[in-house]
């Protein structure tokens, strides 16, 4: 029976160029070798038959002799006629190759011997037809003028350069980054070392507010995003994840942590990545200066002339004792605790703690009490 073309593409008996250009980009890019998940071996079947299905249903004269006599038929060669000359009783049959609509062709990857149809690789087929389509518009109805410009756009992918020139080059280079914290459907990589890439969306940027204490020890944030990216079936839907972030002792407030190709892919192919940057939360006591943290502490008067013992709360919950029995206190003097401050992300050192006093004086005070001070101090 042959390989049924149409079954191939998915696409029906009376199928315009532009449902088999559609339905080409998507069986392309869900059996590409490098991005299929299945077996490379069975991957590279599927892609080669995607082609050359597209490669024959996109050709008109093949097309015909395809509907007539099936694949069989097609790959044969014309049968002896009684006319004789030409492509005998296969009307209109192209020995060269034929190609895509519009005048663009492709020379037979197999070469030689008789004027049957011999696949083109899938890899030029692939590659050419992101050149003749590239432009990143939704009119897949315009001709093309058989060069790379293309006059139609196919929707979703703007590939602007395919490397080496129109011609038929080698296999068209892809990177999909595969890494922790990445989709397994990484960048889609320009074409061609020296030749201009697909521009990378945008990242989406969200803040992550963070509370002091964490930054101080350390947490474990897990966030659920909802993006859109392919199914199986290489159909954009919107599905759930859920992103790990260890946040690492002494994390300062704008650290960016970057999880690549976590958000929305794009209409030419390109995946978003998403950046979540720290802010920190206020604290009621603590203010972070660097890897230093500062603290006010009130005393009253009798506290700021005769002493004081104070017990301060530190941010990983442990009891400090700060203390004055000698010294007499002013507003704004401070003191310096030791190793007390933030720990360094880099380093784990720890920075100092400042304290800082504010005393307060009373509003009023009786005749009694300014005598008795009059005498103490006096």
């Amino acid at each position: 029976m042959g390989k049924d073309y149409y079954s191939i593409l998915g696409v029906s008996k009376t199928a315009t160029d532009d449902e088999l250009k559609k339905a080409y980009r998507k069986q392309a890019l869900k059996w590409h070798p490098d991005r299929n998940k299945d077996s490379s071996e069975k991957a590279k079947e599927k892609f080669q038959e995607v082609g050359e299905a597209f490669e024959v249903l996109s050709d008109k004269n093949k097309r015909a002799i395809f509907d007539q006599y099936g694949e069989e038929g097609l790959k044969a060669g014309p049968p002896p006629s009684p006319s004789g000359g030409g492509a005998g009783g296969h009307p209109g049959f192209a020995s060269a190759g034929g190609g895509f609509p519009g005048g663009f062709t492709f020379t037979s990857s197999t070469g030689g011997g008789g004027g049957g149809y011999h696949p083109s690789s899938a890899d030029d087929i692939f590659k050419h037809f992101f050149t003749a389509f590239g432009g990143g518009g939704d009119d897949l109805g315009g001709g093309m003028g058989g060069g790379a410009g293309g006059a139609g756009g196919m929707p979703g992918f703007s590939f602007q350069s395919m490397g080496g020139g129109g011609g038929g080059g080698g296999r068209p280079r892809q990177r999909f980054a595969q890494q922790q914290g990445a989709s397994p459907y990484g960048d889609f990589a320009g074409f061609g070392s020296s030749q201009q890439q697909d521009q990378k969306p945008p990242a989406i940027k969200r803040p992550l507010p963070v509370t002091l204490e964490a930054l101080y020890s350390g947490t474990t944030k897990r966030l659920k995003v909802t993006r859109k990216q392919p199914d199986a079936s290489g159909r954009l839907t919107t599905t759930d994840k859920v992103l790990t972030i260890q946040v690492k002792p002494g994390w300062k407030a704008g650290t960016k942590i970057l999880f690549k190709n976590e958000g929305d892919m794009m209409e030419n192919g390109q995946t978003q990545d998403i950046v979540f940057i720290i802010e920190e939360k206020p604290h009621e006591v603590y203010k972070r200066d660097g890897d230093n943290l500062r603290m006010v502490v009130k005393l009253s008067l009798v506290e700021a002339l005769t002493g004081f013992s104070k017990t301060i709360t530190t941010l990983d919950g442990r009891k400090l004792k700060v203390n004055n029995a000698n010294a007499v206190i002013h507003t704004g003097q401070e003191s310096r605790v030791p190793n007390e401050g933030m720990p360094n992300s880099k380093t784990g050192k720890k920075g100092d703690l400042f304290v800082k006093y504010e005393v307060s004086f009373p509003t009023s005070l009786t005749t009694e009490q300014k005598e008795g001070i009059k005498k103490l101090l006096g």
